[in-house]
């Protein structure tokens, strides 16, 4: 069963915009350091639509190595590049909007195939297709399904429902960082979250004792690194602790505001 707080590593780019391999990999053993129980290797933080197919094998290769000398787990965004993972991070099918039985139909085919468990990444204002408690228990009974990242940008009936009655071995991860305390209050084993880059053993040790006012601090340091598009506030951020070379990112994102940055480090000071 996955627990605890799994990070889902950006990509840092040097000043030619290649990608900085050498920051990633101290990224990666930072939040390892720190108590995460895994990585997550080209989820949506990481840019993974601006790479190329060899960037994308290279970080899965280093996000590999970093989880296998900690011990930890590897999830990745891709389900060409999971071999040696612990499970692929996938999403509901966008803008297709297939209806409830046509997602179940889509997993249930690549939970067939696939070489390694699947986490469903549900985040339908990204989608368009908001999924029940009961699809999602239905999926969770499949023995290749272990998982969802939930992210629907509320802590809403259907999170109470899941929560309340989740299939035996099935990992409700929260998505939406500022609503980790909540989801952690109603059951949710953990999360996925660009904000545990910062400050991840206070992550971790939420995920570990749920603590409110500590679920507070971090819900505010959250939201103002989601201020603009992630990840740009967040690297931002790692860029002025001097963590990577640029704050750079490739279109169709921008880098984030100077102002934007400077609350998010005001949050921290």
């Amino acid at each position: 069963m996955l627990s605890g707080i799994y990070v889902p590593l950006i990509t840092p780019f040097d000043e030619s915009g290649a990608v900085a391999y050498a920051a990633l990999e101290k990224l990666a053993a930072s939040v390892l350091d720190q108590g995460a129980a895994g990585l997550v290797a080209l989820g949506t933080t990481g840019e993974p639509s601006a790479l190329s197919a060899t960037e994308r094998r290279t970080v899965v290769e280093i996000c590999g190595q970093a989880a296998r000398s900690y011990g930890a787990q590897l999830i990745v965004g891709d389900l060409e590049l999971v071999e040696g993972a612990t499970a692929a991070l996938v999403t509901v099918p966008a803008f297709v909007r297939p209806g409830e039985r046509g997602v179940i139909a889509h997993f249930e085919h690549l939970a067939e195939r696939s070489q390694v468990p699947l986490v469903i990444y549900h985040i339908p204002y990204r989608t368009g297709q908001p999924l029940t408690a009961a699809v999602l228990r239905r999926l969770g009974e499949h023995p290749m399904i272990v998982g969802v990242k939930y992210a629907t940008g509320s802590v809403d009936q259907d999170a109470v429902a899941l929560l309340g009655e989740a299939p035996s071995g099935f990992s409700v991860l929260t998505g939406d960082d500022v609503y980790l305390s909540p989801m952690l209050a109603l059951g949710a084993s953990g999360g996925i979250l660009a904000s545990a880059h910062l400050h991840t053993s206070s992550f971790v040790s939420m995920a570990a004792s749920w603590d409110r006012a500590l679920g507070h601090r971090l819900a505010a340091m959250s939201a103002t690194l989601f201020a603009e598009p992630n990840p740009t506030v967040l690297k931002g951020v790692l860029h002025a602790k001097g963590l990577i070379p640029t704050p750079d990112v490739r279109l169709p994102l921008v880098p984030a505001t100077a102002e934007s940055v400077a609350r998010a480090l005001d949050w921290g000071a």
